[in-house]
């Protein structure tokens, strides 16, 4: 059974939820105007009874506070602050990251913070330095016009989930286009205006520079991220030395291929659990 929870932190706020599972932890991280409800098939599935699985809304998603500052926290150095309190709040700073989308930028962004954890893991991200290499790392689909966009009409919200399926699906979970419509405006404008020379991490020195697994997963039929791109990066520590590619599956694998997405990340953690700590 799926707990819930909060903690207050200095960006607000912040809501939770735990799985039932007693083994080694794993932190989950939701994308870009969604929610831990999209994580809903690991909490409630295998994963979540075999681990404790963790998942958390970031600032100015699902049930988590608006950010007093929103300049501060809807950025990706605001957001890895934000995990980093509720991992060591919920004593998993030794845990699995695992980061959907934007959340895989955040868990790259804090990932030389975190010296305990145990390993890493992204997918539907393609990590990149300043200036992005946007051509290259992403697939130009209309949809990702509303990224960044401050306000979102409910046409574009589903239009927004659309695309994170596969092409050609039509039943779309309610809860997600909620969640796109519940998101604070401020946290996409804020973070886009966040991109620049010294608001992040230079994610491909810091995937070159891991001294731990790293887990990469991709939809084979992801509409947004070029896989080709992923696939070129220099990753030293890449979990069996290549990108995981998931049949079937879009820019939401954790819930499209949920059987097959917790296999993976149940294989990774058993594999992390043998390295030299």
């Amino acid at each position: 059974m799926t707990t819930t929870g909060s903690i207050t932190t200095d960006a607000g706020r912040i809501a939770y939820r735990q799985s039932a599972g007693t083994g080694s932890a794993i932190v989950l991280v939701h994308g870009n105007s969604a929610s831990s409800k999209a994580f809903a098939r690991q909490l409630d599935g295998n994963l979540g009874r075999t681990h404790r699985v963790i998942a958390f809304d970031l600032p100015g998603h699902g049930e988590s506070d608006n950010a007093a500052d929103p300049a501060s926290t809807y950025t990706m150095p605001g957001h890895a602050r934000v995990m980093r309190h509720v991992a060591e709040h919920l004593d998993a700073a030794d845990a699995i990251f695992v980061g959907w989308s934007l959340g895989g930028h955040i868990v790259l962004e804090a990932a030389p913070d975190l010296p305990r954890a145990k390993g890493f893991a992204i997918f539907g991200t393609p990590p990149f330095a300043f200036p992005p290499a946007v051509k290259q790392a992403f697939l130009m689909h209309p949809a990702m016009a509303c990224t960044f966009a401050q306000d979102l009409t409910e046409k574009q919200a589903r239009g927004y989930v659309a695309a994170a399926f596969r092409s050609g699906v039509a039943d779309l979970p309610a809860f997600m286009v909620d969640d796109v419509l519940r998101t604070d405006g401020r946290a996409r404008k804020t973070l886009g205006a966040s991109i620049t020379p010294d608001g992040f991490r230079d994610e491909i020195e810091v995937i070159a520079s891991l001294t731990r697994p790293l887990a990469v997963l991709h939809g084979a039929e992801d509409q947004l991220i070029n896989g080709d791109y992923v696939k070129s990066l220099a990753m030293p520590t890449l979990w069996r030395g290549a990108v995981q590619t998931i049949p079937d599956a879009g820019h939401i694998p954790q819930w499209e291929q949920a059987d097959t997405f917790n296999a993976l990340l149940n294989e990774f953690a058993s594999d992390c659990k043998q390295q030299p700590s």
